[in-house]
């Protein structure tokens, strides 16, 4: 049986002034699937997934959630509608805790009836969410106090995915979340990443380790200057097909 689609893009296009970034994109994620999202440099990757994520905002073609047409024009939308990115960056703040990472800008406060500001931080309440989270994904931290400054950059990775699951409803969008790391980092990440399929989540992979992509992608979704060139699903005997695709040989 076929997962459910979750997210659904057709026909997205964006430009940049007179730079088509995506000329009438299509693609979908399916529940407990991960999608790889492959390309070279400037191919639109980053441009498609910016605008799922709210970042940008598609000229034309639509982006659906759950079959339902969907109006993404800014991150905060995107949050709403259950989605989550991971960039390269990461995005955390290195001088605060992974709990408050989580719940930056995000805060649990209470109690409800007194106003915003005068509410108090459930700062005990976060710790122990972020530690429930953190042990049913299998991260291990050598303290879950300690700043992510002082954690290594497979740490970081973990705590940034961590996160991202904690309020994906719906779809989880990883860019690149191996890059720089070692062999050993990298194999827990991708764990983390399997660990998130597995639950139900429709996740996005951007990544150009073709040994990953076909240990983890269900499909694999092919961009070339700014237009989808080919969908396949990957496996190691089709791994020159895929590279054929991405270069455009």
């Amino acid at each position: 049986m076929t997962n459910p689609v979750i997210l659904s893009v057709r026909n997205a296009t964006k430009r940049f002034g007179p730079v088509l970034a995506l000329n009438e994109v299509s693609l979908e994620a399916r529940a407990g699937e991960v999608l790889a999202l492959l390309g070279d440099n400037g191919a639109g990757k980053s441009t498609l997934i910016k605008c799922i994520s709210g970042v940008h905002q598609i000229d034309s073609g639509d982006i659906a959630i759950d079959g339902v047409a969907t109006a993404i024009r800014s991150p905060a939308d995107a949050r709403s509608a259950g989605i989550e990115t991971v960039y390269q960056d990461l995005a955390l703040f290195d001088n605060l805790t992974p709990a408050q990472n989580f719940y930056a800008g995000r805060e649990l406060a209470g109690p409800s009836w007194l106003p915003l500001g005068l509410r108090f931080l459930k700062s005990r309440q976060m710790e122990e969410q972020t530690s429930r989270v953190l042990d049913r994904l299998k991260v291990i931290l050598p303290k879950q106090d300690a700043t992510v400054a002082l954690m290594s950059g497979g740490q970081r990775q973990a705590v940034a995915v961590a996160r991202a699951s904690v309020f994906a409803r719906k779809v989880v969008i990883l860019d690149e979340p191996t890059a720089a790391l070692g062999l050993r980092e990298s194999r827990k990440v991708l764990d983390l990443v399997a660990q998130l399929r597995d639950e139900g989540n429709a996740v996005i992979l951007i990544t150009h380790n073709m040994e990953h992509v076909t240990e983890l992608a269900s499909r694999a979704v092919v961009l070339r200057q700014g237009r989808k060139v080919g969908e396949i699903v990957p496996t190691k005997t089709n791994q020159q097909e895929l590279v054929a695709m991405i270069v455009g040989a």
